[in-house]
């Protein structure tokens, strides 16, 4: 029995080295799962439904007077050889007007929200007092001279010619897009403006006739103006803003403007605006 012994204490030392030679497994109690991280949709700042607020601007508005004469020359001289053949009503007298002003305005809007991209309609709301002009001096004149005569016409003047546009106040109807970034949304926006304003013209000609006045036409020339009160004026919108969200409900905004209006009378109107404004979401 004693070598059974001997071969059984053999048999017990060379198992563990065995299974260290043959890396193998040991049997071990379980351990427990690792923990299962799992992650939430991407949160935004609320900007979706109806909001408005109120604002200040600062307006600047450049008026081209430069054609503005034309209508009313070439009424003067509507069926004469002069204009037929010269286009003297294309002459230009005027230039460029300029004014600015302050204003305060008031807007309401509503935005839908896809995560992180806003798309919304925006209606606002621009008092102001703008008024623009060009002028010349009364010694101011564009002449022509026609050798040989064009009809018995040999010579035209323009002179004495004044421009005036006013713009009081102005309402815009816009689509915007914005994106969000936190609590900021930066947007753009695209749309129509209608402003309500007024504008005079007036100008003087002469026309010669070798050594005297004209047919129709007295010593002193034939002075033209024409005019219009209470205009509706009308164009395009674009610009780009910021808004920020001071509270879920509350939010400060900067923005950019620029509006171009249709020539009136030959009357071209153009104007950038900078507002700050405070608004509130429902």
């Amino acid at each position: 029995m004693r070598w059974v012994f001997c071969f059984a204490m053999m048999l017990g030392t060379a198992t563990p080295a065995l299974a260290a030679d043959y890396d193998l497994p040991i049997l071990r109690g379980s351990e427990p799962p690792a923990p299962v991280v799992t992650v939430g949709p991407a949160t935004f700042t609320r900007w979706s439904g109806f909001y408005v607020g109120g604002d200040v601007s600062y307006n600047n508005a450049t008026t081209d007077f430069g054609s503005a004469t034309a209508p009313a020359v070439e009424f003067a001289l509507q069926s004469t050889v002069v204009q037929q053949q010269f286009t003297p009503s294309q002459l230009q007298l005027l230039g460029k007007g300029a004014d600015s002003a302050f204003g305060g305005g008031a807007f309401l809007g509503y935005n839908t929200q896809w995560q992180d991209l806003v798309l919304g309609v925006e209606a606002n709301y621009t008092h102001t007092s703008l008024n623009t002009a060009s002028a010349t001096s009364p010694t101011f004149q564009i002449a022509r001279a026609f050798n040989p005569p064009a009809g018995n016409v040999t010579s035209v003047s323009i002179n004495n010619a004044s421009g005036h546009m006013s713009l009081t106040d102005y309402a815009e109807g816009r689509a915007r897009a914005g994106y969000i970034v936190g609590n900021l949304m930066p947007y753009g926006f695209i749309g129509m403006v209608v402003g309500r304003g007024s504008y005079s013209i007036s100008t003087h000609v002469d026309l010669f006739c070798g050594a005297s006045e004209c047919t129709g036409f007295t010593p002193s020339g034939l002075s033209l103006s024409s005019g219009q009160s209470n205009l509706l004026l009308w164009g395009y919108s674009v610009g780009a803003g910021l808004d920020w969200a001071v509270t879920p409900n509350i939010f400060v905004r900067g923005e950019f403007d620029f509006d171009q209006f249709v020539p009136v009378s030959n009357i071209s109107l153009a104007l950038v605006s900078g507002r700050l404004g405070v608004g509130y979401k429902f």
